[in-house]
């Protein structure tokens, strides 16, 4: 690779394009190289905001891309630190994620798999011969070059990587993504190169069927699980999978990690090298099926909501107004943190020293930063529900969108989507309109719960208080629950999904079979 072009000033070689994404302190924005046309994606890191470690992180990230060049690894090409930014250049990859690109594909077999996995492996390979462990190896980092068939997949985002000497295995801190953290990892034991290993097996498995080896709603019975090595090959969907594809999965998922298989010796696995012969053709519907619905699992609640990084041990997690979050009940270092990034984490809102005696205020900034944006969806619900209540169908529809799905009590059960259902009640009138024209009413939002899924999707549920007065004069209240997921499109939040519960009268008084404002 050519040495990174020295210049003063980004802007000097660089002309900045569309925002891509974005993190707590960064955005990614497509560039165009001035004097050769090309485009790459630019991480634009406002260094201000980082603490003095969080700043060595971001110079770990940077050192180790610079010296990974693999056609299986999104390539670092220019590193460039202004006064208040620190610009890194990566390839453009365009393809999208590798798992959402099988679910479109017409064909997809086994022997698919296995040149996915190999390309995974190649790039796994390359960072361990280069000193270099990711330790967050999943589907969200495994993007394709771009959207031509036969595309190259591309290992992308190094941020939790760190560097070891040869073999080394020590303590680096509790660090990865729940359903793919390996058993060495969870139990505190020293780690190094073989829990890339673990994780190819996990992402290999569900390759192969579409869903993962080791799931459970509650993560201390997932971890137990991980730690045991508790997987097995369940029929039917294991039935038509080849014993050397099984063989491999049990090679990388071997729970002592100095029998585990080496990324060097997986590439010469029969299934992997002689995949022609060995591994089937036959096209796996079924694990295309299941692939689309742990795509979309993922995406809502899953390895982007659950990253971990936790180098210290706690407790327990508060949030920044000193309440408990989660309660680490096995004392195994880690904590649950919502994410904007896979490597972007929220820490309790404690102000710590380090070993130098200075203060660490990165994690106060985080959790600001979350709870502002906590606040925000609390408030945009809030201005839906006014919409309601005053039954303006136009303010509603700016809310939501277009093909919104919900779950209403009246629609007895059957998922709706599309407008046409809640037009009905705006046409004549809302609950809450009529009854607020008559006789007064008041409507109370109690303990909104707000569940950020990255920075462009949240999910929140309340409880929502009816306070009117009957035409006998009397007062009754009325509530009911409700759960909304909003997804943020062009920096505007719409309701793509709400789910309202029966109502519950606190008083004798029946409530009009509607429901609230609906």
């Amino acid at each position: 690779m050519a040495a990174p072009l020295v210049c003063t000033r980004f802007s000097d070689n660089y002309e900045l394009k569309e925002e891509l994404g974005k993190g707590a302190f960064s955005v990614v924005r497509k560039c165009i190289q001035k004097h050769t046309g090309l485009e790459f994606a630019a991480k634009i890191i406002n260094t201000k905001k980082l603490s003095a470690r969080d700043f060595q992180k971001l110079e770990r990230e940077a050192r180790i891309c610079r010296k990974l060049q693999h056609p299986n690894i999104v390539r670092l090409h220019d590193s460039i630190q202004e006064e208040l930014f620190h610009y890194l250049v990566f390839d453009l990859v365009t393809g999208g994620e590798l798992f959402e690109d099988i679910v479109a594909r017409e064909f997809y077999s086994e022997a698919d798999a296995s040149h996915c996995i190999q390309q995974i492996l190649e790039s796994v390979n390359h960072c361990h011969t280069n000193g270099v462990v990711h330790r967050d190896l999943k589907p969200e980092n495994l993007l394709l070059a771009s959207k031509v068939k036969g595309a190259a997949v591309k290992l992308a985002d190094f941020g939790l990587a760190i560097e070891v000497q040869g073999d080394q295995q020590a303590w680096f801190g509790f660090a990865g993504t729940p359903g793919y953290l390996s058993p060495e990892v969870l139990k505190k034991e020293p780690y190094g190169k073989p829990v890339d290993i673990w994780a190819c097996g996990v992402i290999l498995y569900i390759l192969l069927v579409g869903y993962p080896p080791f799931w459970d709603e509650d993560q201390h019975r997932l971890y137990a699980q991980i730690k045991a090595g508790a997987y097995d090959y369940p029929s039917p969907e294991w039935d038509t999978v080849t014993p050397d594809a099984k063989n491999l999965i049990n090679q990388m998922l071997t729970v002592n990690p100095a029998k585990r298989v080496t990324a060097s010796d997986a590439l010469k696995h029969p299934w992997i090298c002689y995949r022609e012969k060995v591994a089937s053709a036959v096209h796996r519907q079924e694990t295309v099926d299941c692939l689309k619905k742990f795509n979309a699992r993922r995406k809502l609640k899953g390895a982007i909501l659950t990253t971990m990084l936790a180098t210290r041990n706690f407790s327990s997690k508060y949030d920044v107004h000193g309440r408990s979050i989660i309660t680490n009940k096995k004392g195994d270092g880690s904590q649950v943190k919502e994410s904007t990034e896979s490597n972007t984490t929220i820490e309790d809102d404690d102000v710590r020293e380090d070993k130098k005696g200075t203060v660490d205020r990165s994690s106060t900034v985080i959790a600001k930063d979350a709870e502002a944006r906590k606040q925000e969806i609390v408030k945009i619900t809030e201005q839906l529900i006014e919409s309601i209540n005053n039954a303006d169908f136009e303010g509603y529809t700016k809310i939501c969108d277009p093909h919104m799905t919900a779950f209403e009590p009246e629609a007895l059960g059957n998922l709706l989507e599309g407008m046409e259902f809640h037009k009905f009640y705006f046409d004549h009138e809302s609950v809450l309109t009529v009854l607020g024209k008559n006789r007064g009413i008041n409507t109370t939002v109690l303990n909104p719960t707000v569940h950020l899924l990255g920075d462009d999707a949240a999910c929140i549920a309340y409880i929502i208080l009816v306070q009117y007065i009957d035409k006998q004069g009397v007062p009754r209240s009325h509530q009911y629950e409700e759960t909304r997921v909003w997804h943020r499109r062009d920096n505007k939040w719409q309701n793509v999904h709400s789910h309202r519960s029966a109502s519950v009268a606190s008083t004798s008084a029946a409530f009009p079979p509607s429901g609230v404002g609906k």
